[in-house]
C-alpha cells in the first residue's frame, strides 16, 4: 500500500497539471482586448448596405429676360453715381449677379427645348444579419428620402452639368470677366436655383442592395450588390428608425445576438460597427477597405427620450455618415442598440461626443410586429468557437471548425483567410493546440503503472539480499576469527553451543559483522570479538576431563550418541567447585537466547 501511495504521488509531481479542453468553454473570451474579439466576431454578420434611386430628370431651356436685366443695369449705374458701388467693372458685374440670384424668376425665363437626363441618386449604411435565412435590420433613414430630400439629391447629381452651361452663357459677354471665379459663382448660383426649381422627375425608381462577397471570394472585388425587399418601415429620426430588409435564397448566414436593454447603462463602454462615409465615399481607397466594417468605441453618456416618447441613448462613441443602421454592442457581444443619428457642425463635420442610439428593446418590439425571430445558425457558433481556438493558438483545433464554416456558408468574407493563417501558424510550429483528456490520462496511468513495478522489483530484489544465519565452518576461513576454546574440547566435553548474534558491521564466523569489529576479528575498544556478544571479557573453558550435566534432557541428542547439541534447554551447574562460574555461563546464555530469539548455529 506504501509503495503504490508513494507512486501515485511521484506521479502527480510528475505530471503538468492538464489544461482545459479547446472546447471547455467555447464562448469565453480569449485573453485579448475586448475590441479585436468583438470585430472578428461581428464583422461577418455587418454589411454595406445601399438605396438607389433612377429617374428621368427634366429641365426647360431658358433665357434672360431682357426687360428685367435691362433695369437691374440702370440700378447698378445709379448705385455707381450715388457711391453704393465701385466704378469699376468687376464691381458692377458682381453687384448685378448678386440682385438676380436672391430673385430668379423675375430675371430668368423658361424655353424650349426641355433638357433631359438619366439620373441616380443614394446613399449608404450599415444593415446587420439578424436570422441565417436574410432577415437584415437597418435604419428607416437608410431605405427611403422624403421629397424634398430626395429632389435635392437630383439636382445636386444631375443638373450639374446644365448648370455650369448655362453659366457660362450669362457670363460670355462680359470679357474679362468670364475667368473671375467669384463671378462664375455667382452666375452658376443662378441656375442652380433656378433648374432645381423647374425640374420635373419621370420613371422614379427605387431599389435596395446588400454588398456580399461571391463564394471563394473574401473582402474583395468580388463583392456584388444582392437586391433586398424592404419588409417594413418606421419613422426617421426622431422617431423608431427602424427598417427591415429580406435578402432572399440565403442560408447559415453569420449573424449577432441581441441583448437587453438592461445590459448597458451609464458610464458602460459601447461599440459602434458601421462603414463610414469617409471611407466608402474617397475615391483613393480600395474596394477592400471599403467593404470591411470600422469599430468604435465609447462611453455610455445618458439615455435620452423625445419629445414623441422614443428613447435614445447617447454615446461618446465616435460615428460618421454610413455608420447610421449599424450594431451597437456591449462588452459581451450582444447587440443593445442601432446607431441612428449623430451631429454635424456647420461645415458638415460630425461631433464625436453627440451619436443616438436605438435601444434594443425597440428593435425586438419590431421585429415582433412582423413575427420576426432572431436566431443563429450553425455557421456563427463554430465561426465563434473557432475564433476563440485560434485566439488561444489552438490552431489545430480552430483549423477543421473554419473549414465547417466555409463548406456551410461558402460566401463568408473572412473564413479563407482564417484558414490560410491556422494553416501557416501550424507550419510555423507555432500550434499550442492541448492534448485531449483521454490521452494525459493514459499518459498517467502508464507512469504510475511503471513506478508500481519498479518498486515491486525493488522490493523483492532486496528481499534476495536479506543477510542469513552464517553456518560455522570448523577451519576458520581468511579474515575469520577462530572458534573459542571451548567449541575444540572433543566432541564428549562440548559445551552447548549458545545461539550467535551478529555484531553491527563485523565480519565473524557466525554471520555479518557489525560496526564493532573489523576483519581482524576485534571490536572498536580493541578486545578480542566473542562470540557471546558484546562482552569482550568473558570467557568460559570445562574441565578437560569433566562430563558437564544438565538439568533436563536434550531434546534432539540421539541415543547412544555422546556428542549432545540442546537448544531449548538450560545448562545445570556442574559438579566441581565451579558452580559459579557455571551459574554466571547459564545466564549470559539464557540472555543470549532471549535476544536472538532464533535457532543457534550448529556446532
Amino acid at each position: 500500500m506504501r509503495v503504490a501511495a508513494g507512486a501515485a504521488v511521484v506521479a502527480t509531481v510528475m505530471l503538468p497539471a492538464l489544461p482545459a479542453a479547446a472546447d471547455g468553454a467555447p464562448d469565453e473570451r480569449p485573453d485579448v482586448p475586448v475590441g479585436t474579439w468583438l470585430a472578428a466576431r461581428t464583422q461577418p454578420a455587418v454589411q454595406l448596405t445601399s438605396f438607389t434611386y433612377t429617374a428621368t430628370v427634366s429641365v426647360p431651356s431658358n433665357t434672360i429676360n431682357e426687360a428685367a436685366y435691362n433695369q437691374i443695369v440702370q440700378e447698378a449705374v445709379a448705385a455707381v453715381q450715388s457711391g453704393k458701388i465701385s466704378s469699376d467693372e468687376r464691381s458692377i458685374g458682381k453687384w448685378v449677379f448678386q440682385q438676380i440670384a436672391a430673385n430668379v424668376d423675375t430675371y430668368v425665363s423658361s424655353t424650349t427645348p426641355m433638357r433631359t437626363v438619366e439620373a441616380e441618386v443614394g446613399g449608404m449604411c450599415t444593415g446587420w444579419w439578424v436570422t441565417p435565412d436574410g432577415y437584415m435590420v437597418t435604419g428607416a433613414h437608410c431605405v427611403q428620402v422624403g421629397e424634398t430630400e430626395l429632389s435635392q439629391l437630383f439636382a445636386q447629381q444631375a443638373l450639374a452639368k446644365f448648370n455650369k452651361q448655362d453659366a457660362k452663357e450669362i457670363i460670355k459677354g462680359l470679357g474679362d470677366l468670364r475667368n473671375d471665379e467669384e463671378i462664375l459663382k455667382l452666375a452658376q448660383q443662378i441656375y442652380v436655383s433656378f433648374n432645381s426649381s423647374h425640374m420635373q422627375l419621370s420613371n422614379l425608381k427605387q431599389s435596395l442592395s446588400v454588398m456580399q462577397s461571391l463564394p471563394g471570394g473574401g473582402v474583395d472585388k468580388t463583392a456584388k450588390a444582392v437586391p433586398a425587399e424592404l419588409v417594413s418601415v418606421g419613422e426617421s429620426y426622431p422617431g423608431k428608425d427602424f427598417a427591415l430588409l429580406k435578402v432572399n435564397g440565403q442560408q447559415n448566414l453569420p449573424t449577432v445576438p441581441l441583448g437587453e436593454d438592461a445590459d448597458v447603462r451609464t458610464g458602460d463602454t459601447l461599440y459602434i460597427s458601421g462603414f463610414p462615409g469617409l471611407v466608402t465615399n474617397t475615391p483613393f481607397f480600395s474596394l477592400e477597405s471599403k467593404l470591411e466594417p470600422a469599430l468604435t468605441e465609447g462611453p455610455y453618456n445618458a439615455k435620452r427620450t423625445t419629445q414623441t416618447g422614443v428613447p435614445y441613448i447617447q454615446t461618446q462613441a465616435p460615428s460618421y455618415h454610413g455608420n447610421s443602421g449599424g450594431p451597437v454592442f456591449s462588452k459581451d457581444g450582444k447587440v443593445v442598440g442601432m446607431l441612428i443619428a449623430g451631429t454635424v457642425s456647420e461645415g458638415g463635420e460630425a461631433s464625436e461626443s453627440e451619436s443616438f442610439v436605438l435601444p434594443v428593446g425597440i428593435i425586438k418590439e419590431k421585429l415582433g410586429e412582423k413575427n420576426v425571430k432572431p436566431a443563429q445558425a450553425v455557421t456563427t457558433t463554430r465561426y465563434n468557437e473557432a475564433l476563440n481556438d485560434f485566439f488561444r493558438h489552438y490552431y489545430s483545433d480552430a483549423l477543421p471548425k473554419f473549414r465547417e464554416v466555409q463548406a456551410l456558408f461558402p460566401n463568408h468574407p473572412y473564413v479563407a483567410k482564417y484558414i490560410s493563417d491556422s494553416q501557416q501558424a501550424i507550419s510555423a510550429g507555432k500550434d499550442e493546440t492541448p492534448k485531449p483528456i483521454l490521452m494525459w490520462v493514459l499518459i498517467a496511468g502508464g507512469v504510475l503503472l511503471l513506478l508500481v513495478l519498479v518498486a515491486v522489483v525493488v522490493k523483492v530484489l532486496r528481499g534476495r539480499r536479506r543477510p542469513q544465519p552464517a553456518i560455522v565452518s570448523p577451519q576458520p576461513g581468511y579474515g575469520a576469527v577462530p572458534p573459542p576454546p571451548w567449541q575444540q574440547l572433543p566432541a564428549a566435553q562440548a559445551q552447548l553451543s549458545p545461539p550467535v548474534q551478529p555484531m553491527p558491521q563485523a565480519q565473524s564466523p557466525y554471520g555479518h559483522g557489525g560496526d564493532g569489529y573489523g576483519p581482524g576479528g576485534y571490536g572498536a575498544n580493541g578486545h578480542a570479538a566473542s562470540p557471546y556478544g558484546s562482552a569482550p571479557d568473558a570467557h568460559f573453558h570445562q574441565p578437560p576431563h569433566q562430563q558437564p550435566s544438565y538439568d533436563q534432557p536434550s531434546y534432539d541428542q540421539p541415543r547412544g550418541d555422546q556428542t549432545r547439541s540442546v537448544r531449548y534447554g538450560q545448562f545445570s551447574p556442574p559438579a566441581d567447585n565451579r558452580s559459579g562460574q557455571v551459574a554466571d555461563l547459564e545466564r549470559q546464555i539464557a540472555d543470549l537466547q532471549r535476544r536472538l530469539g532464533d535457532q543457534p548455529p550448529n556446532a
